[in-house]
């Protein structure tokens, strides 16, 4: 099973467009590319599904056990030519002091080769002692090679080869100049997603023109053949799935496109057929027995999102009816009254007694713990003393929340244990039968929420 971990020396070095151009070459090449990305992120997994023409499936040790991520691998691996695991910020960095959520910890556990890219700017003979460091901080992982990053000159890269292979020996792979094809726009959350961007094909198409002319393909297919077998895992993953027997309509277009793949199937397997609809476009809801709107940037398409007024309100409609919804995040946005960005302000569902506000900074950002209240909507009776591991990044937040509009007091499913949710301490607004929160929820073997929502909807109809 070959696989390889791209990572880098920090975040920023360009390890997400070159692995968005490695899954492309090899897959023009004939290869069944199969991608993960480390970490909770939904953008460059986006990214690398498009260029792999696979989904592309998330490692994270918050969600996650060792054996599950070895078990995800193991399934969708097994017939794929390789895997490329791109990782998050640096090699070595992570929340835990001694590295045991890093990238480097799901290299070792994993036993895959790591090709390290390295942003050269202003760098040449100081590239030495980084990579000898790099090498002996952690001897239970290979660094099998290095991608020299927006590379300055071919003087500059011939100086960068000549110090590596002077004082290392660490194998370059590629040198790739420093080049504005290389880079895709960014917005506050990182990456423009790929559901948003309208020439997708084309950039993909234009960055794996760069690496197949600067990066060696065959010695990085040679790289990843250079590996241990992958430790053997107890977690299977089941292709099983119950018969159909309820619809639910999911938001999938630009503004709304934040949905990790393994939750989906997980629906599926519940016997649940997802039927999409488009906010931007569609003017009624399909006939459905509930309603997914998860996260996105509806901020960017306000002025789109308000034209379609049918839509919002065959939505608001069919929630104060009592259909079992769930958004998470944008879709927490999309169903308050207002939103208002870059001094433009437009209607939205309205269901939520509130108006959304985009502040310059973030104002939730990263992993978070949930536990649930005596009034969590889903399952009556469950544990309030488990504790949810999820994320949250979004620079949003709610101003004047009604807790009495309707005479109905909004209640909150979840209180923070860590993170700021809603107001720092609750999340998840309870309104009838919708439960709308800041907290992006993975279903594992840790927390399977799908299975709660299905049931919450199969008991509500």
């Amino acid at each position: 099973m070959q696989r390889i971990m791209i990572s880098a020396a920090h975040k920023s070095s360009g390890k997400t467009t070159l692995s968005i151009g490695l899954c492309a070459a090899l897959h023009a090449r004939g290869l069944i590319v199969q991608p993960y990305k480390k970490g909770p992120d939904y953008i460059d997994p986006m990214w690398l599904s498009h260029a792999s023409h696979r989904d592309c499936y998330n490692l994270d040790f918050q969600t996650m056990s060792n054996d599950e991520m070895l078990g995800t691998i193991q399934h969708y691996s097994s017939d794929a030519d390789i895997s490329i695991i791109e990782g998050n910020v640096g090699l070595f960095d992570g929340v835990a002091l001694d590295g045991s959520n890093s990238n480097a910890a799901v290299a070792e556990f994993t036993k895959s080769p790591v090709v390290l890219v390295i942003d050269t700017q202003g760098m040449t003979r100081g590239i030495a002692p980084l990579l000898l460091g790099y090498q002996s901080f952690n001897k239970n992982i290979t660094i099998a090679g290095v991608i020299l990053n927006k590379v300055g000159s071919p003087r500059h890269e011939q100086k960068l080869r000549a110090v590596i292979k002077e004082y290392t020996n660490i194998i370059v792979v590629g040198a790739v100049p420093r080049l504005s094809e290389l880079n895709i726009d960014e917005r506050h959350l990182g990456l423009i997603p790929s559901n948003e961007a309208t020439d997708t094909n084309n950039i993909i198409s234009s960055i794996t023109k760069i690496i197949e002319k600067h990066v060696d393909l065959d010695l990085f297919i040679k790289l990843s053949k250079n590996l241990s077998a992958l430790p053997k895992s107890n977690f299977q993953i089941s292709n099983k799935s119950k018969p159909t027997s309820l619809k639910v309509g999911i938001a999938k277009d630009a503004a709304f496109g934040f949905y990790y793949p393994g939750d989906l199937k997980a629906f599926k397997s519940e016997g649940v057929e997802l039927v999409e609809f488009d906010t931007l476009k569609d003017k009624s809801l399909p006939e459905v027995d509930g309603l997914f709107i998860g996260g996105g940037f509806p901020e960017s398409w306000i002025t789109e999102l308000e034209a379609n007024s049918s839509l919002r309100k065959e939505i608001k409609d069919a929630i104060e009816s009592g259909l079992p919804t769930y958004a998470e995040c944008g879709g927490l946005m999309y169903l308050c009254e207002t939103v208002t960005w870059q001094g433009q302000k437009a209607n939205m569902v309205g269901v939520i007694p509130s108006d959304i506000k985009m502040n310059e900074k973030p104002q939730g950002r990263g992993y978070i713990s949930l536990q649930r209240s005596a009034d969590f909507p889903w399952s009556r009776g469950a544990n309030t003393e488990e504790i949810i591991s999820a994320h949250e990044f979004h620079y949003s937040s709610l101003a004047n929340l009604d807790t009495s509009t309707k005479n109905t007091e909004l209640k909150f499913a979840y209180n923070m244990k860590r993170g700021s949710g809603i107001d720092g301490q609750h999340d998840g607004i309870i309104y009838k039968n919708l439960l709308a929160n800041y907290a992006h929820l993975r279903d594992t073997s840790k927390h399977h929420w799908v299975k709660e929502f299905v049931d919450f909807i199969r008991h509500a109809k």
